[in-house]
């Protein structure tokens, strides 16, 4: 089916200066936090006088802020409890150079602007950000790619967990300056939306003034079909190889979401907000666990009826698609477990006489349906009052504009309604920008060479073949490839081991993040030092990735695999060669390659290759 989907990027790209946007901290996402502190954050009206709609639902949940700051990496600036300082001369002038790249038209004068975020990841309540540049493209296979806007801005606070009444978040993040490059909506199969994505961030690697590495590149993705009228926001887009299921799931939810409200128009139902009912005495001897949890918890369980809604919250034009899981998906924000609904019961340990009896409780019959949720008193007439807009507004408007978030599956969850115009502001704290023209010269004289003379320029420097030097140029690792290389090691080895050998123990459910830059400089100066052979870097990343040790020297002695001297080596070749003697008087010299094998597992990365090659190969001419 040719739904017309829409599809525009939104890329955020951190820089690779040597501070914050506005101060001077570190950028280091810090592992340890020496102190912490709590904040309220509420909604502030825009210029206009009016409150964000998004910033408005955030309130309504009511969350306690917790951060936790690290003094290496976060002072009284994120704490907002000093004025921002000076923007850095180093992000304003990669943002041009970004822009120039992209040929936008930079403005002459840029205006620092409040945008409001209250879910948490700014202690400040709003994230300073600022207008560069509009206008521009590039191009991917032929296929013009429209640029709306350039920003640069700061990035918000790691979360760090969340429960029902307070959000954690770490500080170490916060502030670190980036560019955020939006894409005019343009048309794709889904298979190009990727190599569009890819092809931006390799303009930005191009530059080399930008950060690589997990987390330091995000795409948000905003999609929609035709006849829906909505822009829909995913952001949390981490990987490229997402891109195309999460465009695939979101084109197909909202056209589900359409018939559903093709549905809901034939039905004359309604909702009466007095009708909400505590029906805990009703459940007291339910046999639902879930139930019993959450009386166990001091939750009461509420029922809410909606006359001539049977079969509506069950209804599903696409699998997984349906009224009820959009409903659960809101009751979640507010810290909720879920909901059931009528159409998917019994179910849950909850039998046919629960409902029998609750149906005649609230005073409705088998054409009516109704939601459960268990949850605080206090907090059911808030949490109704969103589930009853929602579900008007998708009767009467269809898509409900929000801003979602990516899952790894490729399926996206309601996050919070998609902001508007009221939630910008003017900047009081951070005078404007103007831009010179000599900044501009120096910028385009800054200017990177295109993704095909970086990738020819890296193939030549390194005599490495294309497969390799495209993975390196576009993997987390091409800076600390160029470092390794300079110590002189060989690069299509150091290329191998970057790109395939720590993919293949990520693959095998390895954590690359526990995997330090240092500790790879480490392994490859032991390398030049001969104090491991080449076949120990796997054992020894495999061991740090598996948290079974945190540096290189803890790999070796965990692993025990320190090189052993050569007449070692030759002891233990001679004996594994003559319990193989029958092996050798039939294979004869050909018997090298399964005496290799056994030889190498007996040695566990203790001796290169090429050494017990030589070894076997001569021990064996002196038995023929």
């Amino acid at each position: 089916m040719n739904l017309g989907v829409l599809v525009g990027l939104e890329v955020h790209q951190q820089l690779a200066t040597d501070s914050k946007l506005f101060c001077s901290c570190k950028q280091a996402e810090s592992e340890e936090y020496f102190a912490r502190f709590q904040r309220k954050l509420r909604a502030s009206k825009g210029e206009l006088g009016e409150t964000d709609p998004a910033a408005l639902f955030e309130n309504a949940k009511s969350k306690t802020m917790m951060y936790y700051a690290n003094p290496q990496s976060s002072c009284l600036v994120e704490r907002d409890e000093e004025p921002p300082h000076e923007l850095d001369r180093k992000a304003r002038s990669t943002a041009l150079v970004i822009a120039l790249a992209l040929g936008s038209s930079v403005f002459d004068e840029i205006y620092p602007m409040r945008k409001t975020v209250v879910d948490g990841s700014n202690t400040t309540g709003f994230q300073r950000t600022m207008l560069v540049s509009r206008g521009g493209s590039y191009s991917v296979d032929g296929k013009k790619i429209g640029i709306q806007s350039i920003c640069l801005e700061e990035d918000a606070a790691k979360i760090l967990g969340e429960d029902a009444d307070v959000k954690k978040y770490g500080l170490g993040r916060l502030g670190v300056p980036l560019v955020e490059i939006a894409t005019d909506p343009f048309e794709a199969e889904p298979g190009e939306i990727k190599k569009i994505a890819l092809s931006l961030g390799r303009i930005l690697r191009s530059t080399k003034m930008v950060r690589r590495g997990l987390g330091t590149i995000r795409q948000d993705v905003n999609v929609s079909i035709k006849g829906g009228g909505v822009v829909i926001e995913v952001k949390g887009v981490q990987q490229l190889d997402q891109l195309e299921k999460v465009v695939e799931y979101e084109a197909k939810r909202q056209h589900g979401l359409l018939q559903i409200s093709k549905e809901l128009q034939k039905r004359k139902w309604s909702h009466d907000p007095g009708d909400i009912k505590n029906v805990t005495e009703l459940f007291s001897k339910s046999e639902s666990k879930i139930v019993i949890n959450a009386v166990k918890r001091g939750h009461g369980i509420h029922a809410i009826p909606f006359r001539d809604m049977a079969g509506m919250f069950g209804y599903s034009p696409y699998e997984g698609v349906r009224l009820g899981r959009d409903v659960a998906e809101l009751v979640r924000i507010f810290g909720l477990g879920g909901v059931f609904h009528s159409d998917e019961l019994p179910n849950y340990g909850i039998k046919e006489h629960d409902i029998s009896n609750l149906r005649e409780s609230l005073g409705i019959n088998s054409s009516d349906g109704f939601l459960i949720l268990a949850g605080p008193d206090e907090q059911m007439p808030a949490i109704v009052r969103q589930i009853v807009s929602r579900i008007e507004h998708i009767r009467d408007k269809g898509i409900p504009a929000d801003t979602r978030l990516a899952v790894q599956s490729g399926e996206t969850k309601f996050l919070r309604p998609r902001p508007g115009a009221a939630r910008m502001y003017p900047e009081t704290d951070v005078p404007p920008v103007i831009v010179t023209q000599d900044e501009l010269e120096v910028a385009q004289k800054n200017i990177p060479k295109s993704w095909d003379e970086s990738l020819a320029e890296l193939q030549e420097k390194h005599s490495l073949n294309m497969q390799l030097a495209v993975q390196i140029f576009d993997s987390r690792y091409a800076e600390i490839f160029e470092k390794i290389t300079s110590m002189g090691a060989n690069p299509t080895f150091a290329a191998s081991v970057l790109c395939s050998t720590i993919t293949n123990l990520e693959r095998s459910g390895l954590n690359p993040n526990l995997l330090r830059d240092e500790e790879i400089l480490k392994t490859f100066e032991f390398l030049k030092e001969k104090k491991i052979a080449k076949e120990s870097v796997e054992i020894i990343f495999g061991a740090i990735m598996g948290g079974k040790a945190d540096t290189v020297e803890d790999a070796i002695n965990s692993a025990s695999i320190s090189t052993v001297d050569e007449d070692d080596l030759n002891k233990v070749i001679e004996g594994i060669v003559e319990k193989n003697m029958e092996l050798v008087r039939n294979q004869k010299e050909r018997a090298v390659g399964p005496l290799m094998g056994i030889v190498m597992r007996e040695l566990r990365g203790r001796a290169s290759g090429e050494v017990v090659n030589r070894i076997l190969s001569e021990s064996i001419k002196k038995r023929l």
